[in-house]
């Protein structure tokens, strides 16, 4: 239960926020809209509030805005047409009809630096503590086989007094493949206990590790450097994401697309971890919603964006047919290549 409700939540902020980036930059631009939808399928109710009927459909994983266009007038007298055609889409400018078109996009930016921002305004910065604490303890490694768990403090290793992180990680270090007696206070508790670790021998850098990783704590900072940092962070996952798909699609790394299945347990997981990792993977995802949606594939803003640029440069408008031909094309391949990651997260699923 809380997978989907969390599901709804992320998918549903996220094209909440992309349909009212186009929603108000068009009607910013003079552009007539004429349903403002949140869900698709078919509708439970709508009310309308001024020249705008505001829906909500059945399914709440998606939504869309529909203006007054071209195709629209058609049923209408010659004097309606021209009353009416400085409101629609096709009527306005290259640069108001692409603002429009990429608002939706830059709104999912927007809304993942406004998600980096609150988690680290509210919960703090991440940090590695100094202090001598296990944060992690990996499995299968020395660490774990000797008994170490996440809490416990290293007080010394081979009679070595360890007070700090730094201490302990330059014993262990310079000491690989060789037997170390260490000294553990367990977690929560005055109990002292003495074990026996072998670090294991790293053959990129030479040195021994155990498989412990440090305390992660949350230091608190002030608006101005959570903004810096949630800033920092959209850019960081932005670069990220797109180098990922630039690799994919030159073959540098297997294509391996994760479908509604996969994202819903991710979500579910993050969800339950607690409200500040819900938040910072919604930042995450809705930037790669965001980039997606740029692509210049039709259905998506960024194919908009493609036949909006080849008409500005070849200074001629392609028919409405065609263009619902792109786009009905461009919708059956999405919707075939959703049906197969879905299979495949199911089946993956079912593998288990």
């Amino acid at each position: 239960m809380i997978t989907v409700l969390a599901t709804i939540f992320v998918f549903g902020l996220m094209v909440l926020i992309h349909e009212a980036g186009h929603f108000f930059v068009a009607k910013k631009s003079g552009i007539k809209v004429l349903e403002f939808a949140f869900g698709i399928g078919p509708k439970l109710f709508g009310v309308q509030r001024g020249e705008t009927v505001y829906s909500i459909r059945i399914l709440p994983l998606g939504g869309f805005v529909r203006f007054l266009s071209e195709e629209e007038l058609k049923e209408e007298s010659e004097e309606q047409k021209q009353f009416l055609w400085p409101r629609t889409f096709e009527s306005k400018k290259y640069w108001q009809k692409a603002s429009v078109i990429a608002a939706g996009p830059i709104m999912n930016f927007v809304l993942g630096a406004v998600l980096f921002i609150i988690v680290y305004a509210w919960y703090g910065v991440p940090a590695v503590a100094t202090e001598n604490i296990v944060g992690t303890v990996m499995e299968g490694q020395p660490a774990a086989a000797a008994g170490l768990g996440v809490g416990d403090k290293i007080l010394a290793i081979d009679g070595v007094e360890t007070p700090d992180w730094s201490s302990l990680v330059n014993i262990i270090h310079a000491n690989p493949d060789k037997k170390l007696e260490i000294k553990i206070q367990k977690a929560d508790s005055p109990v002292i206990v003495t074990s026996v670790i072998t670090p294991v021998l790293d053959q990129q850098s030479g040195q021994g590790l155990i498989g412990i990783v440090p305390q992660v704590i949350n230091q608190k900072v002030s608006v101005l450097k959570a903004t810096q940092y949630g800033l920092t962070q959209t850019a960081d996952f932005t670069k990220m994401i797109v180098m990922y798909l630039v690799q994919m699609v030159t073959g540098k790394v297997p294509v391996d697309l994760g479908g509604p299945v996969a994202v819903a347990q991710v979500i579910g997981e993050g969800a339950r971890q607690g409200i500040a990792d819900l938040l910072s993977l919604t930042g995450i995802l809705s930037i790669q919603f965001g980039i997606l949606n740029l692509l210049p594939i039709p259905a998506l803003d960024g194919g908009q964006l493609a036949v909006l640029s080849y008409e500005k440069i070849r200074r001629r408008s392609i028919s409405v047919e065609k263009k619902g031909l792109i786009q009905l094309t461009g919708f059956a391949l999405l919707m075939a290549l959703m049906i197969a990651v879905t299979y495949k997260d199911i089946v993956k699923i079912i593998a288990r």
